[in-house]
């Protein structure tokens, strides 16, 4: 694996449908109904049901992972979450990508610059982590 500033990792694409949601929201305790109920989450204002905003970052860790191949050698990763990923009542549901490029090695860490997408939108900002090299 190079970790030479500019590389690019291969983008990660995660299918993202409502079962998803029933169980991230069993497995995390988060039942806010604008991640289950369209009417509820038209009626704040969302378009639709979205996805919850830390499964969305757990995509990217899992990314992350998938790259450097040890969950261990991750040092820091975070976001903030800007866009909702709204998820359609169907088969298909809608799919969360995230590329990485690698910014700077430093003292055996890199920083990786993240972009993480749905239907060509960044729904999270400032994505960065630093992992052990």
């Amino acid at each position: 694996m190079s970790w030479e500033p500019g590389h690019e990792f291969a983008p990660q694409c995660y299918a993202v449908r409502r079962s998803d949601l029933v169980r991230y929201a069993g497995a995390s305790g988060d039942f806010n109904p604008i991640h289950w109920s369209d009417r509820v989450a038209t009626s704040v204002g969302l378009p639709g049901v979205i996805a919850h905003g830390m499964y969305t970052l757990a995509l990217v860790g899992r990314a992350l992972t998938t790259w450097i191949g040890d969950p261990a050698r991750v040092v820091t990763f975070g976001a903030r979450f800007t866009k909702p990923v709204p998820v359609p009542d169907d088969d298909q549901g809608t799919t969360v990508e995230v590329a990485g490029v690698v910014k700077s090695v430093e003292d055996g860490e890199a920083a990786i610059e993240l972009t993480v997408t749905n239907a060509g939108q960044k729904v999270l900002g400032v994505s960065r982590a630093v992992v052990r090299c």
